[in-house]
């Protein structure tokens, strides 16, 4: 089978965005809990202040756009730009429960094809979307002339799946469990772990000054069930994998990724997984 043509993957992203949008409304704060502190280094390592402007590549459900507003307000603003309208519509419910509907702007579309006006923006922002842009250096330089000179991107995108249990582990049993081969290694959302090779990627797109470093998030869930619903109602590759498969096989999946899980529960029952993400930040060439 031929692999999918840039269009097609932006169109299965959005797709699978949308589906699980409602599994995120439902199961965002338990997500925020192990992955604000990445919000906010994004944010430290971006150096936004008041009165900023700043983009927000692949917001999701809005972070790091909310928490870069809760910096630039009240003057500055937020792009918050998504390929999902679905989740952008819970990052505008997160933005007014904060009070940022005024600084937090929200844009369908992705990296490559929403139109940003040159030399705007202090810093642009990208949790965890990277990875999904099937043309990252051309993508990149488009973003890039967006930034004011000396601005900053600020990003980060997660290291090898052994290391990120967390977000490789339901989809790595699912194969096994459905008899289908492990994933590719460059195939997203564990594409971009090589940091040399982004390195020259940015400075194919004209930043300077990159660096890059490694931090640990802990995502913390009440019991190996909870883990294995949550990722049954919000990850959306699985959740395409298992679309057409009988209620015995799901349930076959949903099994193995309890057990998976359990193998990291405390005394108390509760799941911590320590996940290893990387943050890269370079300037405007």
């Amino acid at each position: 089978m031929s692999s999918p043509t840039p269009e097609q993957f932006k169109q299965i992203q959005k797709q699978a965005w949308d589906t699980a949008a409602e599994g995120w409304k439902k199961w965002w704060p338990i997500f925020e809990s192990g992955a604000q502190k990445l919000s906010d280094r994004l944010v430290e390592l971006a150096g936004i202040k008041q009165g900023d402007t700043v983009v927000d590549l692949g917001t999701g459900t809005g972070e790091p756009a909310v928490t870069a507003a809760k910096k630039v307000r009240p003057a500055g603003k937020v792009l918050a730009i998504d390929i999902s309208a679905k989740m952008l519509s819970i990052a505008k419910e997160r933005a007014k429960e904060h009070g940022l509907e005024n600084t937090v702007e929200l844009r369908e579309g992705d990296a490559e094809s929403v139109a940003l006006q040159k030399n705007a923006f202090n810093a642009i922002l990208s949790r965890w979307g990277l990875m999904f842009l099937p043309n990252l250096q051309e993508s990149l330089k488009s973003v890039r002339e967006a930034l004011v000179p000396g601005g900053r991107i600020a990003a980060a995108v997660w290291t090898e799946p052994e290391k990120a249990p967390t977000i490789s582990t339901p989809i790595g049993v699912a194969r096994k469990v459905l008899g289908l081969p492990p994933m590719p290694a460059n195939m997203p959302p564990f594409n971009l772990a090589d940091a040399k090779m982004l390195e020259r990627v940015f400075a194919g797109a004209g930043f300077k000054n990159f660096r890059a470093e490694k931090m640990t998030l802990t995502f913390t869930f009440g019991s190996a069930d909870e883990y294995s619903r949550f990722h049954m109602e919000i990850n959306g590759p699985l959740i395409a994998l298992l679309a057409d498969k009988p209620r015995e096989k799901r349930e076959e999946v949903l099994n193995a990724i309890r057990d998976a899980a359990a193998k990291y529960a405390g005394p108390d029952g509760r799941i911590k997984m320590d996940n290893e993400t990387m943050c890269v930040v370079a300037e405007r060439g």
